[in-house]
């Protein structure tokens, strides 16, 4: 059981707010942020090299606790400024060349997909968009007959930013471990709402940030890279943490996952980091995606009622994000509309999911995502408030 009411004493804006944008910026718990500021406040007390060495055994007890997150090893695990720099350090890493294949998802988030474009322009790569099936999750028996010899990489965004939809990791591991093929797996929605076990899915890389499901500061996130694909990658940028200078001419990669790291970074922000990933394992994962989960079905159903709204979820079992339309309305204008009521939502573009977009015509999307500090009562409120706006 989860203690609500414990959870938002420790969310003073809970009380104020009807706070449904976490797939966005979630909420800190107040030790987040007490973390935080008593190490800013240390470092304005004896310097910031000196606060960093007093608290270097919190400091290292963050790679743990990423770690018991993923089911992973703390040596498999790289402390990022954001999600995009840990997916982009891991996909860079991949020495791709002319024909090399990159399979992927439709619903894939516009910056990796960017990514994907600007290689496949340096090196003649080609991108491969895995159809899907009825329910929209990536079809997993499409992505098996396009395995061939020249797929070099497997990249997907497990939860899209656009929606509920959670495509079928550990399926498409099963299928990237057969086939001896790289799998690179942006978590950036999934994890804190859902249990993530890197072993299970058999994943080889795995990205994430900290300001979301997380409840951790803006500014943080993390890579997990698999013990043996470690030595098969060397970072598109180095410094002399990440491979020591050991002679005029030569440099070593360290033999840990903090070969993609730098030497200088945000001590307090990983601090809160920590403290958030300890924050929600303290709770369990298992008993936060059961709660995402009922709020989110919740919301569903009651925006199923609504005149005029269109919910736009994809997938058999949706997870905490759920997007709608409703007729008459521009999204960013129900997004206004709504703060203007207490409630905070936020929206998708379609240029952040374009091909998705595209194959199912949507315009921006509303997009609601309950977390679970959310009460049944806050979810009734958008829905009341919606059947305000709506047509009569």
């Amino acid at each position: 059981m989860i203690d609500i009411d414990r959870i938002r004493s420790d969310t003073p804006a809970a009380s104020r707010l009807a706070y449904l944008h976490n797939a966005g910026a979630a909420l800190m718990p107040t030790a987040v942020v007490a973390a935080m500021k008593d190490h800013i406040d240390l470092e304005g007390e004896i310097g910031g090299y000196a606060a960093a060495d007093r608290e270097s055994d919190r400091l290292d007890a963050v790679y743990g606790s990423v770690a018991r997150l993923l089911n992973a090893a703390p040596d498999e695990i790289a402390l990022m400024e954001n999600a995009t720099i840990a997916w982009q350090m891991a996909f860079y890493a991949i020495p791709f060349r002319q024909g090399d294949r990159i399979l992927t998802a439709e619903a894939e988030y516009a910056a990796n997909y960017v990514a994907f474009l600007q290689v496949a322009r340096r090196t003649g790569a080609i991108i491969d968009v895995v159809t899907s099936d009825a329910s929209g999750e990536l079809d997993v028996h499409a992505l098996e007959r396009m395995i061939d010899e020249r797929v070099k990489l497997i990249a997907i965004t497990w939860v899209p930013t656009n929606g509920g939809l959670v495509n079928p990791a550990a399926a498409i591991g099963k299928i990237a471990r057969a086939h001896g093929i790289p799998y690179l797996l942006d978590a950036c929605q999934a994890v804190g709402q859902m249990t993530v076990d890197v072993d299970a899915i058999g994943c080889d890389m795995l990205s994430a940030t900290g300001r979301k499901f997380l409840r951790g500061p803006r500014g943080t996130g993390f890579l997990y890279v698999r013990r043996e694909m470690l030595q098969r990658l060397e970072p598109p940028m180095i410094d002399h943490f990440a491979a020591p200078w050991v002679s005029r001419g030569e440099y070593r990669l360290r033999d840990d996952a903090r070969r993609f790291e730098t030497w200088e970074n945000n001590y307090a922000a990983r601090l809160g980091l920590g403290t958030a990933i300890d924050y929600a394992l303290a709770i369990g994962l298992g008993p936060i995606e059961q709660r995402c989960r009922l709020l989110a079905d919740r919301l569903r159903g009651g925006l199923a009622s609504v005149r005029g709204v269109t919910i736009r979820d994809l997938g058999r079992t949706p997870g905490a994000i759920v997007s709608f339309t409703l007729d008459g309305y521009e999204a960013d204008a129900i997004v206004s509309s709504a703060a203007a009521a207490g409630i905070t939502i936020g929206a998708s573009d379609p240029a952040s999911t374009r091909i998705d977009a595209e194959i199912r015509s949507l315009p921006p999307v509303v997009r609601a995502s309950p977390h679970y500090y959310n009460t049944e009562a806050e979810i009734d409120r958008l829905i009341g408030h919606l059947v305000g706006l709506a047509p009569r």
